[in-house]
């Protein structure tokens, strides 16, 4: 595994430019995190900033894991659930670039958000990744289990359709 640092980040434009660059990276190389390929490098600083926004008001925390000053992955831990789910947290948007994938990182950034929800009293945490070409088992080696499955949920971002799976994890 690399010698990387993860901790939450905030808004300032560099982070968004980082953010930025990575997601459109992503979507460019098929990941399914909820955009079209292609994906546009002022499009995805919009998106950025408003997670960032988000966080910076605490409904959620953007994780960012760090190799020295570049920015190589990223978790978003989703903090704002119902009143009848205060117990509840959600991963979104788990990115890797390509070039660091296979090394630990996105272990480590799920470790990390599975801290940070334990540090906000969350007890359970849900996530949903695609059939095709997700992280599903990822997931399962880090301990979630398998809720089901639902065919054809969205767009591939080249096009096509794939299914969801959807996980959960207790914490102890």
């Amino acid at each position: 595994m690399l010698d990387i640092t993860i901790h939450p980040l905030g808004s300032n434009a560099a982070t968004v430019d980082a953010l930025a660059a990575l997601i459109v990276e992503t979507v460019a190389g098929g990941g399914s995190v909820s955009f079209m390929h292609p994906f546009a490098l002022d499009d995805a600083r919009t998106f950025w900033r408003g997670s960032l926004a988000a966080a910076d008001g605490g409904s959620r925390v953007v994780l960012g894991a760090f190799e020295g000053e570049t920015l190589v992955g990223t978790l978003t831990l989703l903090l704002d659930c119902p009143p009848n789910q205060p117990h509840r947290a959600e991963f979104a948007k788990m990115m890797t670039r390509p070039s660091h994938r296979g090394q630990g990182i996105a272990t480590a950034l799920i470790r990390a958000a599975e801290q940070v929800a334990r540090a906000k009293g969350r007890t359970l945490i849900v996530l949903d990744t695609a059939s095709d070409g997700g992280a599903g088992p990822l997931y399962e080696r880090c301990g979630f289990r398998l809720a089901g499955e639902i065919p054809n949920y969205a767009l591939k971002p080249h096009g096509g359709y794939t299914g969801t799976l959807y996980y959960y994890k207790e914490l102890a």
